[in-house]
């Protein structure tokens, strides 16, 4: 189940997310398992990240980053051009708190 979020949510998230480096990077093998797990440490250790898809061409990018969101369950916060933003709470302890929706 993938985290829903609001607008207001969302502009607040990509606020944050602005000064960030992408965290994680798919390669030219794409969305696999190994990518999967690393993203799905990263998002619970930071909680909000970004990531850096190296597919030259949109459709790869759009499945790309779709597959990620799901593979993860986290939320598509915002996406420019090869890079996706991605949010996901932790389970205990949050580091992010988010404004009411």
């Amino acid at each position: 189940m993938t985290v829903a979020l609001s607008n207001p949510q969302k502009r607040y998230l990509r606020g944050l997310a602005h000064d960030l480096k992408p965290v994680v990077l798919v390669g030219a093998k794409g969305v696999t398992e190994s990518l999967l797990a690393e993203l799905n440490g990263a998002l619970e250790q930071h909680e909000l990240i970004k990531v850096r898809v190296a597919a030259e061409d949109r459709e790869t990018r759009d499945q790309w980053i779709s597959a990620l969101a799901e593979g993860s369950q986290a939320a598509l916060v915002g996406r420019i051009g090869h890079v996706g933003v991605f949010y996901r709470p932790r389970k205990d302890k949050p580091l992010v708190i988010l404004p009411k929706a």
